[in-house]
């Protein structure tokens, strides 16, 4: 069984799958992790691109369009990449594999035996997989544990009995919620959750912050029972803090600007009207 991912990141840890399976692998760093898998003669493991940091010498790396991830010819239209990275041992001893992740992050293993199976996640978050694990990337969120919406937040989901390995930006906090328990939550800070949370979606106050600034935050409403996964600092947001702070403020880059202008204006106008009016009266 796969070891929580708030133990200490420098403890080696051992996997055992359903399949009599054990897979070693180790957990480095504080914030931006790596995570180190040990790769027996003829095992596999499955990353997204790009992730790979090193390896060992009988370890063959080939890139690969993989049929049951289920990508989907659309994510490869628009640029979405529809393969992965399947690390191989060919040597007849151990070898290793380390796989960082993107951003500051923490790396979560979760065993998908101990969530029924599946879990959904955000289609950033997956880093690798060791053996029994599928990526379905074109997720149908129209059943009844989905309101219309859901699936801009949450786009892949892992399918299967082994060891995920995802990445969570910032610090990552595990809730278990009860049957009938109500969390509410910036819908961009989730990482992961079980199929079995209803999830609902919803604008914050979309006009508020329109005129009086801010990000247009949208607020996801789970129900329990089941698990979910939350970061601190997701991507979008730290993106948006380092794309301001480089670029130079102008009326260009903040168009919200001059919708403000506007209705300042309007409001002045209908002030203005409306004295007329009861001064005439």
């Amino acid at each position: 069984m796969a070891a929580p991912f708030f133990s200490s990141p420098f403890q080696p840890y051992v996997y055992q799958s359903s399949q009599s399976a054990v897979t070693a692998f180790q957990i480095l760093g504080g914030e931006s992790q790596i995570v180190q898998i040990m790769l027996k003669s003829q095992e596999k493991l499955i990353a997204k691109p790009g992730a790979m940091c090193y390896m060992s010498g009988s370890i063959q790396m080939d890139n690969n369009y993989i049929p049951e991830h289920e990508a989907g010819f659309w994510q490869w239209l628009f640029g979405r990449s529809v393969t992965s990275i399947v690390l191989c041992n060919l040597g007849p001893e151990d070898g290793f594999v380390g796989i960082a992740a993107p951003s500051p992050a923490r790396i979560l293993p979760i065993d998908l035996a101990n969530f029924g199976g599946e879990i959904l996640c955000q289609p950033d978050a997956f880093l690798c997989s060791v053996n029994d694990v599928r990526t379905i990337s074109n997720v149908d969120q129209r059943p009844r544990n989905f309101e219309v919406g859901a699936e801009v937040i949450l786009k892949q989901k892992l399918v299967g009995q082994g060891l995920a390995f995802l990445a969570g930006c910032g610090s990552v906090v595990q809730k278990i919620l009860a049957p009938g328990e109500v969390l509410i939550v910036d819908a961009v800070c989730i990482v992961a959750m079980t199929c079995t949370i209803n999830f609902q979606l919803k604008h914050s106050h979309p006009m508020r912050r329109v005129v009086f600034g801010g990000d247009n935050q949208l607020m996801a409403t789970l129900s329990g029972p089941g698990v979910v996964f939350i970061q601190s600092l997701p991507l979008p947001r730290l993106s948006q803090r380092i794309a301001r702070a480089v670029a130079a403020p102008s009326l260009r880059d903040n168009p919200k600007f001059f919708m403000q202008i506007a209705l300042l204006f309007f409001l002045a106008y209908v002030m203005i009207v409306s004295s007329l009016i009861l001064t005439d009266v």
